[in-house]
């Protein structure tokens, strides 16, 4: 799909969307599942800005730590940031903000699982796997973000 931030690709079943990934290859698959259809609708909507979050069925295989770290980034409000620091404490746990930081940056579900909405200590935009100038637009999208 376009957006105004690259090319996405999405993937998925016919029960769950498992990627939205930036791309810069890729064409419009001839048969698209009901599914695809609706993830694409709603991404148009939040680049609308007429949606702030998403409630298709998404899944991305990961281990129990994983899972814990995407589960909280889906809770980073539209519009706010957080520290690696801050994301580790939400994960039980201050010491692992490396392991934070790699799980972070092993989603498969760019903007859905908001990633992008985690910085660096002091408000530092650190690694995005789509490129940093992605991760300002988003949060520029969303409102430039405030930290707490």
């Amino acid at each position: 799909m376009p957006s105004p931030v690259g090319r996405l690709l999405i993937e998925g079943t016919e029960h769950h969307i498992n990627a939205v990934l930036f791309t810069d290859e890729g064409e419009e698959s001839p048969e698209v599942p009901p599914l695809l259809h609706l993830a694409v609708k709603q991404l148009q909507e939040y680049f609308d800005k007429t949606r702030r979050t998403f409630d298709f069925p998404m899944q991305q295989e990961g281990t129990p730590f994983q899972q814990a770290v995407w589960h909280q980034l889906t809770t980073i409000p539209f519009g706010e940031t957080i520290t690696y620091l801050a994301l580790a404490k939400r994960v039980g746990n201050v010491k692992s903000i490396r392991a934070v930081g790699t799980t972070n940056g092993r989603n498969n579900l760019a903007i859905v699982v908001p990633c992008h909405r985690v910085i660096g200590s002091g408000g530092v935009l650190t690694g995005y796997a789509g490129g940093l100038w992605r991760k300002q637009w988003l949060l520029d999208h969303e409102g430039g973000g405030t930290l707490f």
